[in-house]
């Protein structure tokens, strides 16, 4: 039998402070460090070093900064002309903070492609923290009355870091990342941070930057010291409520 490689990476106590995004490892792709909590001080911490958690429910808490980060920047997203048609016809509603914790149940269900999920209960209960915090959100698409798809991120600064979406109904997800980044554009957002390439993201515009770019862009959206989060699904400036008439913002 092959003998499993041993990966060496710093293990952090509770207190420890992260080690620099560019000491990750290269195999696997983005492996800084292992250890640690997943307090909401640690976690805001990490996102502004662009830095998130990853790790299977029976492994300890794995920290990662790949290289190359797959970005999205507001001005850069693709709409395809299908997926424009299908908004324009509307049928769907769109709320923000107001299903969390489904979105993130949802999120975490398996899928018939899977073997098992990253978001255990453990992830699940550190996010409600960091959403009671106002720095976690979620944006839920709803057709027919049931909730159809949605997606869940952090936001600090003018960046947001997006975590996982899911769907039930054809185009419900697409239709939900849409939403935000039209939202976050109005907002002054410069970035959306999707951490790894998929196809789904590359053909809404996304696309791998070098870390180091990635983290210069970070350095300008997210100021020292963390702002206060902030609920959205209370804010008076929301552009998405068009959408509950069977609009999409413009």
């Amino acid at each position: 039998m092959k003998a499993r490689r041993r990966l060496i990476v710093p293990w952090l106590g509770p207190e420890d402070p992260f080690p620099p995004a560019h000491t990750a490892l290269r195999h696997p792709n983005g492996l800084l460090a292992a250890g640690g909590t997943l307090a909401v001080s640690t976690l805001l911490d990490a996102y502004a070093r662009g830095i998130f958690p990853w790790f299977n429910e029976d492994e300890p808490v794995m920290w990662w900064s790949p290289d190359p980060r797959m970005v999205l920047l507001p001005r850069e997203l693709h709409v395809s002309r299908s997926l424009a048609r299908r908004m324009r016809k509307g049928g769907f509603d769109v709320t923000l903070d107001t299903a969390f914790e489904r979105v993130i149940h949802e999120c975490a269900a398996p899928r018939a492609t899977d073997v098992g999920t990253w978001i255990s209960e453990r992830m699940i209960r550190a996010y409600a923290r960091l959403r009671a915090a106002g720095y976690a959100h979620s944006v839920e698409i709803w057709m027919d009355g049931e909730l159809a798809g949605g997606l869940y991120g952090v936001a600090i600064g003018r960046a947001f870091f997006g975590e996982s979406m899911f769907t039930r109904r054809t185009d419900a997800s697409k239709i939900a990342l849409v939403s935000l980044v039209r939202l976050l554009e109005r907002w002054g957002f410069g970035l959306i941070d999707c951490q790894m390439r998929t196809d789904h993201l590359a053909s809404l515009g996304a696309r791998e930057v070098p870390r180091a770019e990635f983290l210069r862009v970070l350095r300008e959206l997210v100021p020292d010291g963390v702002r206060p989060g902030s609920d959205w699904g209370q804010t008076g400036s929301d552009p998405m409520m068009a959408s509950r008439r069977g609009q999409t913002p413009v």
